[in-house]
């Protein structure tokens, strides 16, 4: 009876999801192993209202069971900072982003009383209010760690040279954190922006942990050892997620005509006043320009002096070779050199720091940086274009489970053609669901070639035909296992449609 429940709300959700995207700019990709992908396309508005849209639910938990209890009375107050932008400066675009997200969950139903766009705005910055003594009861309780491999580490593997990150997300274990854990894939509409992923949490619209399109990664890391309360009132200081995501999202940040650490280093580098709080970001780009500094850097940024220090590899930091790994203390920063237990495991683990394959890369940190609060462990391979990603479920932490990997170029697929042709026309799957053969049934416009996709739950396409010039598809499912697929239709002319649909046992 529980299975038949189960493929009853199912189907509900997916006709709901099917309907809602002629409004909606997104597009639920995959659910599963605890981690929510989604498309969404457009502009910063159109964007921020299909996050809210599709994801309001979650959403509208963060915030009421577990990031205004933590503010507390404090709330108010947080809000009036983030939209005052004397001590917090936030950009106009993620503004409007902002408040194209509490549309979109007010349109979809979900009661938003007592919240409005500030909320998401503190939701994306409140790392940096807790560098304020005027909030010095806020204790987030983040952590983090990642290590970075490539050239000369990696060349004796199958990675022949190739880089390679492998990162925790640390953070209290909290339903309503472990729960709402989604990923984010961004296809800009404005001409100076690139496509990237955000994976993170619902109603982040910043980059906690993000990649883009070009192969820049980047994370962002809690600096423990960091005294805090030193942010300083009326320094416009930038939130650190918004930084990395400017780093991730322009499409050329410091139009060098490149795409390597220097992007991020140049978005650090353009908040000359420092950071609210004290931060390590990990930033990891291809291996291609053969220069180390442009593959892997680590920025250590604080609101005191000096503001921002730059890591590599060259520095002295007891790890050899092509291999650069960060968890939570400062190590060039006043020369500090303070290696945490983590630090110094991997640093045993990496050996001669040779012959760091992918999964070596992945098991050092997967067996000496894993900690109990692991919410996320992910890795990137920019020049392969995927991220292998575990969340934590079951009550049991990220590392410990099985990993799930996806294709940048399948979160990507289709979305350059989302226009006004979107709605033309119809597309519908028969019978949904189906165990062995179902069939689509579209129409098009006179003398339009279309192709096909159909991804599974992992964002894996499974079935694909091109040069399809009738209007009838068939879908095998004993291709198939039993679960969840989407359907991508394209033509040439410009029309898309996406429907979802299950393939029964």
């Amino acid at each position: 009876m529980k299975k038949i429940v189960f493929v009853v709300l199912l189907i509900t959700a997916f006709h709901f999801a099917i309907n809602a995207q002629e409004d909606v700019n997104g597009v639920i990709l995959s659910e599963t192993n605890n981690l929510t992908v989604v498309q969404v396309w457009g502009n910063h508005y159109e964007r921020g209202y299909a996050q809210g849209y599709l994801l309001g639910d979650k959403m509208h938990d963060l915030l009421t069971n577990y990031l205004i209890p933590q503010f507390g009375t404090y709330m108010s107050y947080a809000k009036e900072v983030v939209a005052a932008g004397q001590h917090i400066y936030i950009a106009d675009r993620y503004v409007t982003e902002a408040q194209g997200v509490i549309d979109g969950v007010a349109d979809a139903g979900i009661d938003t009383a007592g919240i409005d766009y500030r909320d998401i705005l503190v939701a994306n910055s409140f790392l940096d209010l807790q560098g304020f003594s005027s909030f010095k009861n806020l204790d987030f309780g983040m952590a983090c760690s990642a290590l970075m491999s490539w050239g000369d580490a990696t060349v004796n593997t199958s990675l022949s040279g190739e880089s390679v990150v492998s990162r925790h997300l640390d953070w209290e274990v909290n339903s309503s954190i472990t729960d709402n854990q989604v990923m984010v894939a961004h296809i800009p509409s404005e001409a100076d922006e690139q496509n990237w992923v955000m994976i993170g949490f619902a109603g982040q619209i910043s980059a906690l942990s993000g990649v883009n399109t070009n192969g820049l990664a980047v994370f962002q890391n809690m600096m423990s050892d960091f005294p805090g309360q030193q942010a300083q009132i009326n320094q416009a200081y930038q939130p650190v997620w918004f930084t990395l995501r400017d780093a991730l999202e322009m499409a050329d940040y410091n139009s060098d005509g490149q795409h390597n650490t220097n992007d991020l280093r140049a978005a650090i580098e353009s908040n000359t006043q420092g950071y609210a709080d004290g931060y390590l970001i990990s930033c990891l780009a291809s291996a291609a320009s053969g220069v180390d500094s442009l593959t892997a850097l680590i920025s250590e940024i604080t609101a005191s002096d000096p503001k921002i220090v730059t890591r590599t590899n060259a520095y002295d930091d007891n790890i050899p070779g092509d291999n650069i790994y960060t968890a939570n203390s400062q190590i060039k920063r006043n020369d500090a050199q303070n290696y945490c237990y983590r630090y110094n495991a991997v640093v045993g683990a990496i050996g001669t720091g040779e012959n760091i394959s992918a999964e070596q890369n992945w098991s050092i940190m997967r067996d000496n940086s894993g900690v109990s609060g692991n919410i996320q462990f992910m890795q990137f391979v920019p020049d392969q274009r995927y991220i292998n990603i575990s969340a934590y479920r079951n009550a049991s932490s990220a590392y410990t489970q099985d990993s799930t990997r996806y294709y940048l170029d399948d979160l990507f697929d289709g979305a350059a053609v989302h226009d006004a042709d979107y709605q033309h026309g119809f597309c519908r799957i028969v019978p949904n669901p189906f165990a062995v053969n179902g069939y689509v049934e579209f129409s098009g416009k006179p003398d339009e070639v279309f192709e096909w996709k159909v991804y599974d739950a992992t964002g894996h396409i499974v079935q694909s035909e091109y040069n399809v010039k009738n209007n009838r598809i068939n879908l095998s499912g004993s291709r198939m296992n039993a679960g969840m697929y989407c359907l991508i239709l394209t033509g040439n002319k410009g029309t898309i449609h996406r429907n979802k649909f299950m393939v029964a046992e």
